[in-house]
This record gives structure tokens, C-alpha cells and sequence, in this order.
């Protein structure tokens, strides 16, 4: 399937579009590699604590762009699967600190596991120089995708978790 026939130098909206195409197929083919037990918006929780291990809920909620409320309950039903873990700031009693448990980490290298697997096949059936091509402009993306999402998050009334 060709989404686009390339320019010499395509556009930002021509790259923007190809690169939504290539994620909802993303999403197509990572949903053969199922996520259950944890719903699209627990997974985001999983990702946000496994790089900010004890952060405590209001650090969350604001960088999922939720409410804390929101996020309490994700962390409940994450709590109760056993893939979370709460934990008492030594330093202030009243605080909680969240973090994954064994099994919650163990649950996101399995997931990403059976994601890399699918990703396999299909980069497999693409031409080396394609492959390339791919991994350079994807390191370029990471970047500056890193750095816009340490950027001010959006208000947390525009959307939930």
C-alpha cells in the first residue's frame, strides 16, 4: 500500500498525513499483539510510571493532561490488576507515590515484546534501504517529539484520561 508519491520536499501536512496513516496502522497491527488486561488509557499510566517512578498522582494527572480524579481511578482498577503499586513519600505522609510493580513491568516488555514481533514482519517485507531511510527519519522524529512533549502541557479540563 503507497500512501504518497514523494516530492523531492514534501510539506509538513504531507508528512503529517502519511505519519497518522502509518500510526493507525500501527494500532491495527498492535492490536493483534493484544494490550488486555490494561485499556489504551491505562497503558499510557504504565508508560508515564515506568520513566517517572514515584510520581505522585497530581504530577500524573498533569501529564496525561486529566484530572486527578480520572487518574485515581485508573490507578485503582491498575492497583487491583497488580501492575501498580502506591506507596507513603517518607517525607510527607499525606502524599502518595506511585510506581509499576513486578508485574506491571513485567506485563510491558511481554506487551512490547509481541509489538516488536509485528513490527518485525512487516519490516521485514521492506527493501534494506527503505529500512534506512525509515530508522533516520524516526530517530529525527523522536527527538523532536521528546522535546514537544516536555513542553507545556495542555489545560486537563480539554480532555480525560
Amino acid at each position: 500500500m503507497t500512501v504518497t508519491a514523494f516530492r523531492h520536499r514534501p510539506d509538513p501536512d504531507e508528512v503529517a498525513r502519511v505519519t497518522a496513516t502509518a500510526a493507525e496502522l500501527l494500532e491495527v497491527l498492535w492490536g493483534r499483539a493484544s494490550t488486555a488486561p490494561a485499556s489504551a488509557s491505562q497503558l499510557r499510566v504504565l508508560f508515564v510510571l515506568e520513566h517517572q517512578e514515584g510520581i505522585n498522582l497530581r504530577s500524573l494527572a498533569h501529564s496525561l493532561a486529566s484530572t486527578p480524579p480520572s487518574v485515581s481511578r485508573l490507578c485503582d482498577r491498575l492497583q487491583a490488576a497488580g501492575f501498580v503499586e502506591r506507596v507513603v513519600n517518607p517525607s510527607d505522609r499525606r502524599e502518595l507515590r506511585l510506581r509499576l510493580s513486578g508485574p506491571g513491568r513485567t506485563f510491558l516488555a511481554d506487551l512490547r515484546e509481541r509489538r516488536e514481533r509485528e513490527l518485525r514482519a512487516v519490516l521485514g517485507g521492506m527493501p534494506v534501504g527503505k529500512r534506512v531511510a525509515l530508522l533516520e527519519g524516526l530517530d529525527a522524529f523522536c527527538d523532536a517529539a521528546a522535546d514537544r512533549a516536555h513542553d507545556e502541557v495542555p489545560d486537563p479540563r480539554s480532555r480525560t484520561a
